[in-house]
């Protein structure tokens, strides 16, 4: 988050200048982390032995009505999904662990920082856990190496944004006239690259080749449309797929 280095720097002053509340707080933080601690070591228990197949998009849940918020995705963590967790989870109980301890410290205020630059470091190799579930950058790069052909995105823009931006790529956006881009979508001059359910399967059936960007749940109303042997999966990351009308052999 863009604030965190102004907290961070905020946090550091009042610290350095120490007195009775930062006492008080420093109490606080390790109570707090002590909560966190324990909090940590019940969820690895109950997650140590779990499998891990494939990513962890295969433990999450979606609720695309909170994406649009700031930690949105939070809602979609499920207990299963935290077996995908266990190293930065491991790191974060490690820091907590020190944090809870800084009480007893005679300079408390260095467990609190090693406890932050600790945990700063389970958010990134959470975040690395996270990576195929919220990054197309796997597809972007098949569709490079894959044949010349149109590209379809399925959903809105931001869907699949970071494929567009890694291939540069532009492509027609299937049900995608929503949210921002549907304000200028019906001026006399807008690009014709808004296309709908009805007009994917006669483009589909085309001899030119076509890419289509889809969504794991959004699957079922595609095979709908188009047969499933004329879906053929190039390449799938984080439950997110790109298929091709024609094999790659053809």
């Amino acid at each position: 988050m863009p604030c965190y280095p102004a907290l961070a720097l905020l946090l550091g002053c009042a610290i350095a200048d120490g007195g009775a509340w930062i006492r008080v707080g420093q109490r606080v933080v390790s109570v707090i982390a002590a909560a966190a601690m324990l909090a940590v070591i019940f969820i690895l228990v109950q997650v140590w032995r779990l499998p891990t197949p494939g990513d962890i998009s295969q433990a999450l849940t979606q609720h695309p009505e909170a994406y649009t918020l700031s930690l949105g995705h939070m809602q979609d963590l499920t207990l299963q999904s935290f077996a995908y967790l266990r190293a930065p989870l491991v790191v974060a109980g490690f820091a907590f662990l020190i944090g809870a301890t800084a009480w007893f410290w005679r300079q408390p205020q260095f467990a609190i920082a090693a406890m932050m630059v600790l945990f700063l470091h389970a958010a990134r190799l959470a975040m690395v856990t996270f990576d195929p579930y919220l990054s197309s950058r796997p597809l972007a790069e098949a569709l490079l190496k894959a044949p010349p052909g149109q590209l379809i995105e399925d959903n809105a823009y931001y869907t699949f944004s970071s494929v567009f931006f890694y291939a540069n790529r532009t492509a027609l956006l299937l049900n995608g006239r929503k949210t921002n881009l549907e304000y200028g979508s019906y001026a006399p001059d807008a690009p014709k690259v808004f296309i709908q359910d009805r007009d994917l399967s006669g483009l589909w059936h085309r001899p030119e080749r076509y890419y289509l960007l889809v969504e794991g749940p959004a699957r079922p109303r595609i095979e709908k449309l188009i047969d499933k042997s004329q879906l053929h999966v190039m390449a799938e990351s984080g439950g997110k797929y790109l298929l091709t009308n024609h094999a790659n052999s053809d």
